[in-house]
Parts: C-alpha cells; sequence; structure tokens
C-alpha cells in the first residue's frame, strides 16, 4: 500500500498523519505500507465571478459564505457556459458542486424553458443536492429529485413543471427514457447534464452507463436539443 497525504494548512491539525501513524502502529497493517509521500499544501487562489453568472445566484452563494469561486471552479464553469463539456476532477471537498451548479443554475434563471438533469449514483447524494439548491431560494429554479420513491402524483408534477430534475442513471434507463415523449417538454429544452461521481462508473456498470447516455444524447437529438456534460470527481 502507497500512502500519499497533503501537509494541512498553517495552524490546522495534520489529521492526516495521526491516522497514518495509527495504521503504521498496528503489526498487521504497517508489512502494507510500502511508500509514504508528503504533499506540500498550495495556496488556494481566487478567480473573479463570470460575467454571465446571475446576479442572483450570487448574491445568494456570497450570503452563504462563498465570496468568490476558485480557479478550477471558474475554469470549469467557464467550458461549461461555452458549450464544452468538460471533466471536474480535483480533491474531496474541493468545491466542485459550484463548478457546475454555477453554469446550470444560471441558465435555469436566465432561460424559462431551459432544462438540466442531475444524474447521481445514490439517491442520498442526489437527495443532498436537492437540499444545497433549495438552499439558496431561487424562486426561478424549480428542483426536483426523480427517483424510485417519488411518488406517481409527484412524478407528473416533475415531467411538467421541474426545471432541474435530480435522479440516477438507472431511473434515466428505466424511468425516463423509455417514457421519453412524455418528456418532450423537458429534453427539448435540456442544456446540461450533471454526471458526479463519474469515477464509480467503470467495467460493465461503466459501460451501462455509457450507453445509456448514448442514447440519451440520440433521445435529445431527436427533440433538437444538444446538452453540455459535465462529469466530477474526486477520486479520479
Amino acid at each position: 500500500m502507497s500512502v500519499q497525504t497533503s501537509a494541512p494548512e498553517p495552524g490546522a491539525p495534520d489529521r492526516g498523519a495521526a491516522v497514518l501513524d495509527r495504521l503504521r502502529a498496528d503489526a498487521r497493517r504497517s508489512c502494507c505500507v510500502t511508500h509514504v509521500e508528503r504533499v506540500p499544501a498550495r495556496a488556494g487562489t481566487r478567480a473573479p465571478w463570470p460575467a454571465w453568472a446571475d446576479p442572483v445566484l450570487v448574491s445568494r452563494l456570497r450570503a452563504a459564505g462563498i465570496d468568490a469561486p476558485w480557479t478550477h471552479q471558474a475554469r470549469a464553469a467557464e467550458h461549461a457556459h461555452a458549450g464544452r463539456s468538460v471533466v471536474l476532477a480535483t480533491g474531496t471537498a474541493s468545491g466542485k458542486s459550484l463548478g457546475y451548479l454555477m453554469p446550470v443554475l444560471s441558465v435555469l434563471l436566465a432561460e424559462p424553458s431551459a432544462r438540466a438533469f442531475y444524474l447521481a449514483p445514490t439517491k442520498a447524494l442526489a437527495n443532498d443536492q436537492l437540499r444545497a439548491v433549495r438552499a439558496l431560494t431561487l424562486t426561478g429554479v424549480r428542483a426536483a429529485t426523480y427517483d424510485g420513491d417519488t411518488p406517481g402524483y409527484e412524478r407528473d408534477w416533475v415531467r411538467a413543471h421541474a426545471t432541474f430534475v435530480l435522479t440516477s442513471p438507472d431511473m434515466l434507463h428505466q424511468g425516463i427514457l423509455p417514457s421519453h415523449r412524455r418528456w418532450a417538454a423537458f429534453l427539448r429544452g435540456l442544456r446540461y447534464v450533471v454526471v458526479d461521481e463519474c469515477h464509480g462508473y467503470r467495467g460493465v456498470f461503466g459501460s451501462h452507463v455509457a450507453h445509456v447516455l448514448r442514447r440519451l444524447r440520440r433521445v435529445c437529438a431527436r427533440y433538437g436539443a444538444t446538452p453540455v456534460f459535465i462529469l466530477a470527481s474526486a477520486t479520479v
């Protein structure tokens, strides 16, 4: 086992070193550690808010304590806003969500007909993202989850009124694409597809998800839509 740890910020406790010390103190595990490397901490670099970012969204983010995006968030958002699909692969808890929420929420606020999908491997993650979006209290964004627990009457509302649908590749395959005619208005306005935790889609499962996404693109093309894909991962 090879271990790589990052140095903490000045004055912060070195939790990584403490965990490593416990692992190496265990005789059953210490023999498995073949290499330890310390990576020096790097100072974060801020970027200005993009000129295209919705001012209401920016004010809500500032109120939540985000004074400005980090450079990796701004770069990913700029690519997506320019119509280029992008993969945002960065460290855990480094703010990937803001990188895709800036372009997605900005276009949903600017264009009433715009729509977006968020795909997550678990319902818990989709619900976490739903809470984060709703916490911004953006009246122009109607966000909702669409999964196996969504009752029938609520599914009808989501198809007809939601602008930001948070679901999973499985639900996209089984519950949305087979009845794409019922989703015609949504798919016609689909601008963004966010694929979170993309590192989990590997092997046979990853191949299946890749085909589902290709099928989504073909169905979107039928309705005249060419969505931008934003993939996010903290583990790639």
